[in-house]
């Protein structure tokens, strides 16, 4: 390859490459470390240990082009999108909502109880299939709600 041919390769690289974004702070490898029984489960009947114990210990990788992990998790034709969230939309508003006839709980304290702190969080829309959103409690720190669990991943 000619001098001519390597450098024209390295700007169509360079042009064509997404540019790092600032805010990307959610990209790379997360481990899933624990789960807790989500506010919005009906404990009237017993829950499901199976998808939880598969999820637990597993890792996560957010990339540019898609999510690797575990099935439940796993996206390749997304679009990510990072919003402000405050308590009443975490979890896609499940903290808002009724429970079994009653009133909603205060959802600030519902996330509180899960570990936030202050009145609004970074979430990471995906627009995949499984319509998982990552809330974020600091950069090293995701919570994620699926069936009736909430997940905390760590960033590794």
């Amino acid at each position: 390859m000619t001098k001519i041919s390597v450098l024209a390769v390295a700007i169509f690289a360079a042009i064509a490459a997404p540019p790092a974004r600032a805010d990307a702070f959610y990209l790379g490898p997360w481990r899933v470390a624990s789960a807790v029984v989500a506010p919005w489960a009906d404990t009237s009947r017993p829950l499901s240990t199976a998808e939880k114990d598969s999820l637990v210990g597993k890792t996560v990788t957010f990339r540019a082009a898609g999510i690797d992990g575990p099935k439940q998790l796993a996206c390749r034709n997304l679009k990510y999108k990072l919003v402000d969230s405050g308590p009443d939309m975490l979890f896609q508003g499940e903290l808002a909502e009724p429970r079994e006839g009653k009133p909603p709980s205060d959802p600030a304290a519902a996330a509180a109880a899960l570990g936030f702190k202050g009145t609004s969080w970074k979430t990471l829309e995906t627009g995949c299939g499984n319509e998982l959103d990552f809330h974020f409690l600091d950069e090293k720190t995701a919570e994620f709600g699926l069936n009736d669990y909430v997940y905390r991943m760590e960033k590794q």
